[in-house]
């Protein structure tokens, strides 16, 4: 809104010179997360009440650990996340831009599909019995069958051609270019295995906030160099025009994300819910295929890798295969909470791996 305004203004009277300040990536990018840090803190402790007062609180899950029942903390924290970043990009935002649109409806869309599953838990009083698997695996696969069809076909943001072509980091060339349906349905593959990935990490007070913050601050930097001219010609980087509004989108979310975390630390006042782990990593994985980046998320998002290979070798491989576990619990963050070490040792330990990949992930801009 300010964003349009400020430009409406400036072609009628031209006078209003320092609106122009509104047209600079960086500007608005420390204006949204800002506005969006502001939301937080300002809507965070009516919200956390209101959900007291209803009821909605996290239900209790059989993990095996018996420090690890967290019922009774109020959940659904992802509606705070998701509704700073809508407000922020409203204000600051050009909607008219694709690079915009598609990471907001990706958000959107899994929001809406984990406050339905948290919905259910808290109605039928198990941790269990939110959305079935397969109604879940179904909604994610709907809008990510759509999502690749448009990322192929001639509306894509990127440019058709652009889009079936394979970058890897460190490498300054495209290695290949696929079949569209090739590539479209590796794009489907990784949306959905993206979303679920950070869903599995949430399980403790602060883990699948921080290293979402990473992943989307490092991301927001690609934005900036590849939606400039000049620097992407500099690294290497393909150019793609208008790319540079997931800087602003990045910083709302950075902005966002801080305000949650101060309710969110240990001991947590509430929880984000599949409302907010399926949003972010939808939104994540979007905003990994616009940018062509989707092979940097191995390193960028390795915590995140890490917690679902772990969750699904257990889980597909040891106990369905098998009849064994293969580690002594899993995701990986139950594992070592198992083996002995404090819940805020797993997370503050699982955020410097986090934030170290994050730097990994920076120097592929150079090194390459």
């Amino acid at each position: 809104m300010i964003y349009e305004l400020a430009n409406l203004i400036l072609d009628s009277w031209p006078a209003f010179s320092f609106l122009r300040l509104i047209n600079y990536l960086t500007f608005r990018a420390i204006m949204a997360a800002l506005t969006a840090a502001a939301f937080m803190f300002i809507f965070s402790r009516p919200f956390i009440l209101y959900m007291h007062r209803r009821g909605f609180q996290d239900q209790s899950r059989e993990t095996g650990l018996s420090t690890h029942d967290k019922s009774g903390t109020p959940t659904m924290g992802g509606v705070l996340i998701v509704s700073a970043v809508v407000f922020s990009m409203g204000l600051w935002g050009n909607w008219r831009n694709p690079f915009l649109q598609w990471p907001m409806i990706a958000m959107l869309w899994h929001a809406l599909m984990g406050f339905a599953d948290d919905y259910f838990k808290i109605v039928r009083k198990s941790g269990n019995k939110g959305l079935s698997e397969p109604t879940k695996l179904a909604l994610q696969s709907l809008f990510s069958a759509g999502f690749a069809w448009i990322m192929v076909g001639p509306l894509s943001p990127v440019g058709p051609d652009m889009a079936v072509r394979v970058y890897v980091p460190f490498v300054k060339v495209p290695l290949f270019t696929l079949h569209p349906f090739i590539y479209a349905l590796f794009i489907f593959l990784f949306v959905i295995f993206v979303s679920n990935a950070v869903n599995i990490t949430d399980g403790l007070d602060g883990l699948a906030i921080t290293p979402s913050l990473f992943v989307m601050g490092v991301l927001g930097v690609f934005a900036y160099v590849q939606g400039n001219t000049i620097y992407s010609a500099y690294l290497f980087y393909p150019y793609l025009k208008g790319a540079g509004e997931l800087t602003v989108f990045g910083a709302a979310f950075v902005g966002a994300g801080l305000g949650f975390l101060w309710y969110n630390a240990y001991p947590a006042q509430i929880f984000m819910g599949d409302t907010g782990s399926l949003a972010i990593g939808g939104t994540i994985a979007v905003v990994s295929v616009l940018l062509k980046q989707e092979f940097l998320f191995p390193i960028l998002g390795g915590l995140f890798v890490v917690e679902a290979l772990t969750s699904q070798i257990q889980d597909k491989i040891g106990v369905r295969w098998l009849g064994r576990r293969l580690f002594y619990r899993a995701p990986l963050h139950h594992d070592l909470q198992h083996r002995g070490i404090a819940e805020t040792k797993v997370v503050i330990r699982l955020w410097i791996i986090s934030g170290l990949l994050a730097f990994v992930a920076l120097s592929t801009l150079k090194i390459r």
